[in-house]
């Protein structure tokens, strides 16, 4: 039997999909992520296998596949995603490999043709749109150091400065310090220097849920950090509306990521925001490792078509 396999990947998880010659699902799994670094690009290929080959014994099958298409966070610098791509090719996953972006995969789940907008924000942050005339379009996903603004790595990283300020009385206390602290199991705000050395960017964005208790108990520096983190995603819209526009009417705009999905953190501060805009925010999710999965067919049919 010929298949297909996408793969969606990110820091917290790597989910992939197996689809037959018609495009049904016939195998799923999901196992730990890992984001894409050109120092290591072994961990992420990794992930990918570890994803694969579950989803493979889900289903029945016997590796490999004709091919796979996975979608991974990070891939978008080419040594990186060249340097995942030469570790797939030789796992013995599929006969064809390529790797492209998590967010390739997720924009290609929701709208598989035609013009739209979509804001992922989960560990990382970025938005992207196809304009009216079929070009794409993008906004942030400038990584960790440079962006990832209203991501849970940022929000995680607000969180334990504010926790330093408060510690050094530059601000007002906050219960953020004794939550931190807690859901670290540290006994003091000092051993979150050497924790937030070594912390992945998963291990930061993990802080996000405790953010959120302090903010829904009244914690007005929580507050400011999870308003603040959906001001910079509104202003992501809003980059990308100017620069994908003008726009005949209102394009669709999907929100997708662990943060502003349906039942995200962020959601619903950030519906308050984006309810004066002209779009029309979409009520689904998307499933990326489906996206990738319908790239990884679109080689295949293609290949099946060259001369």
């Amino acid at each position: 039997m010929t298949f297909a396999i996408g793969v969606d990947g990110g820091g917290t998880h790597a989910r992939a999909v197996i689809v037959d010659e018609r495009g049904r699902e016939v195998g799923r799994a999901e196992a730990p992520g890992a984001v894409v670094s050109l120092r290591a690009p072994e961990a992420a290929a990794a992930a990918v296998a570890h994803a694969v080959r579950s989803a493979a014994a889900a289903g029945g099958f016997a590796l490999p596949g004709d091919v796979l298409w996975a979608g991974l966070a990070g891939a978008g610098h080419e040594a990186s995603r060249l340097g995942v791509e030469r570790a797939l090719a030789g796992a013995g996953l599929a006969r064809r490999v390529h790797v492209g972006t998590d967010v390739e995969a997720a924009f290609h789940a929701a709208f598989p043709e035609g013009p739209g907008l979509m804001l992922i924000a989960g560990t990382g942050s970025i938005a992207w749109g196809r304009r009216p005339a079929g070009d794409l379009c993008r906004v942030g996903g400038w990584g960790q150091q440079l962006g990832d603004e209203g991501s849970g790595y940022a929000i995680g990283l607000k969180a334990l400065r504010a926790v330093a300020r408060a510690e050094d009385e530059r601000t007002e206390p906050t219960s953020l310090t004794s939550e931190v602290l807690r859901a670290l199991s540290l006994d003091a705000p000092g051993e979150l220097i050497p924790w937030a050395a070594s912390a992945t960017k998963a291990e930061m964005a993990a802080l996000v849920p405790v953010v959120a208790r302090c903010a829904d108990a009244g914690d007005k520096t929580a507050s400011d950090i999870l308003e603040e983190a959906a001001a910079q995603l509104d202003a992501h819209v809003s980059a990308l509306l100017r620069r994908t526009g003008p726009w005949a009417s209102r394009p669709g705009l999907l929100l997708s990521g662990g943060l502003i999905a349906p039942g995200g953190t962020l959601r619903p501060i950030l519906l308050r925001r984006l309810a004066a805009k002209p779009v029309d925010v979409r009520a689904d999710e998307v499933d990326a490792a489906v996206g990738a999965a319908r790239l990884a067919m679109s080689l295949r049919e293609g290949a099946a078509r060259a001369p």
